[in-house]
């Protein structure tokens, strides 16, 4: 067994409830070890995914127990990448955090990260429903409690009406585990695979009925049209940094949706292959016409980055929705683009606010304020990556998802959504941009600002995330080399389960 491929997952376990009991009111000790601990995934994540890009599936077996009987955690293209994907991301968060201060606001805030990375890493390597269920109260739990770091009414408000729609969302999740347990015998995903395609047609309706339920809960965290309605508020009121973390919360939905129809949905699945795209696609459309319009029709910046993460979630589910290799290539092209570009612009967005003062994030002109020229820079770079413009990848990206869709049943839907709400995009942030940095040039009287974030510092932070952008550009071949070569992967699934059930 590779040990190294628990470390992601037991790095931030053993660090959270140390870091609780120890070091709570120890805030520059705890500082220093939340930035080393998401240095070290990062280290941890590139050596994993060197591993994988060899093509071999890893697994680990807790306790040595063997699959399907015990848990196990597997590693392969998509998973490492993943795990890449929120490492990054929590290390830039995590800095943005501590030059901004906003985690003074509580004394929970690191071990309460550390548990969302614990979460986040256990979600894309476990291997069985169960324990996804597990991860997935992890890292929910965590967020709960990040979601209302530094109170205030607007945010417990919005708090408590995102815990009720995850409670219930967890209580589906576990009677679509308990259904698909009761017709397969099995949690194990690649077992549960095997079974389902080896299962006598008056199964078919209690296996489809906790597949399709199970996508359902998928398609909330996801924030799929019509489960979406949580999102805009949930984002737009917590605070920046875990706004930004949060951009890769809705990408663990649509990696499940991948990883477990792929898995148990898949071609050996015969009458019930494939099962959820018929309504799958329709839904992502409704999604990305849905957040683009709210985008459109936002009168705050907050409003708009947390409108926008539904309308990128939109595209990359149009794409996934295909169940083709090529579509899901271009899928994971995308999904690490609008990531990081929906977390830069929540960054850029709260620094605006600060430099604002009583004008804060509200579309409309104030006095000059302190760095405009370069948040004008920073605000147009990352208009440019979520709405998908060249020269940065969500460009690419987009025209690699509209690639994919030549020939496919409804891909001309997914051309005029796609061009249409790329438009509306445009639109809105030209309409935000020229109120908040052009206009306001031309506009007099003082602004009563709150002592500004240390100069340049968080800035910088936000120009790191784009400068990812345009590595994920510039390293396009290398990327998409490695993105199709995982998408083969996944529409093997006879690999995944050989690697997993060794035979057995």
């Amino acid at each position: 067994m590779n040990h190294w491929l628990i470390a992601p997952i037991l790095l931030p376990a053993v660090l959270a409830p140390l870091m609780l009991l120890f070091l709570r009111r120890r805030l520059a000790a705890s500082r220093a070890l939340s930035i080393g601990a998401c240095a070290a995934l990062v280290g941890l994540a590139c050596a994993l995914v060197a591993q994988a890009d060899t093509g071999a599936i890893q697994t680990y077996e807790l306790g040595d127990w063997p699959a399907p009987f015990g848990i196990v955690l597997v590693l392969d293209r998509l998973s490492a990448m993943m795990v890449l994907i929120a490492s990054l991301l929590a290390l830039a968060v995590m800095s943005y955090a501590v030059v901004t201060g906003i985690d003074r606001k509580g004394w929970h805030f690191h071990p309460l990260f550390q548990f969302q990375l614990l979460g986040l890493n256990g979600a894309f390597l476990t291997g069985d429903v169960f324990n996804l269920f597990v991860f997935f109260e992890v890292l929910l739990i965590a967020s709960y409690g990040l979601m209302l770091h530094g109170g205030g009414a607007a945010r417990l408000k919005a708090g408590v009406q995102y815990v009720v729609i995850n409670l219930v969302g967890s209580t589906l999740f576990l009677v679509a585990v308990g259904l698909l347990y009761g017709a397969t015998g099995t949690l194990n995903m690649a077992h549960m695979g095997q079974r389902v395609a080896e299962a006598p047609p008056g199964d078919h309706g209690l296996i489809l009925a906790g597949g399709l339920l199970l996508i359902a809960v998928f398609g909330l965290k996801a924030a799929l049209v019509p489960l979406h309605f949580w999102l805009p508020r949930t984002y737009a009121s917590t605070t920046a940094p875990v706004a930004a973390l949060f951009a890769v919360m809705t990408k663990v939905g649509a990696y499940c949706i991948l990883r477990f129809t792929t898995l148990t949905f898949g071609e050996a699945a015969g009458e019930l292959a494939w099962a959820p795209s018929p309504w799958l696609l329709p839904a992502a459309l409704a999604t990305l016409a849905i957040g683009y319009l709210g985008v459109l029709a936002a009168r705050q910046l907050r409003d708009l980055a947390a409108f926008s993460v539904i309308g990128s979630m939109g595209t990359l589910l149009c794409a996934i929705a295909v169940f083709s290799p090529q579509a899901t290539a271009a899928a994971l092209y995308y999904l690490p683009h609008s990531t990081f570009a929906t977390a830069a612009l929540f960054l850029i967005v709260d620094i605006i606010a600060a430099r604002r003062g009583d004008y804060g994030d509200t579309l409309a002109p104030s006095p000059p304020f302190v760095q405009a020229g370069v948040l004008s820079a920073l605000f147009m770079l990352a208009a440019v990556a979520v709405v998908g413009l060249p020269p940065l990848s969500g460009f690419p990206g987009k025209l690699l998802v509209l690639d994919a869709m030549r020939g496919v049943e409804g891909g001309w839907w997914v051309w005029g959504f796609v061009l249409g709400t790329t438009v509306l995009g445009l639109l809105a942030f030209a309409r935000a941009g020229s109120a908040i940095f052009w206009k306001s040039r031309e506009t007099t009287g003082e602004l009563h600002a709150a002592a500004p974030v240390a100069p340049g510092a968080a800035p910088a932070v936000a120009a790191a995330l784009l400068l990812l952008l345009v590595g994920l550009t510039f390293a396009g071949g290398p990327v998409t080399a490695y993105l199709n070569a995982t998408a083969a992967q996944l529409y093997n699934p006879a690999d995944y389960a050989a690697a997993v059930l060794k035979g057995r």
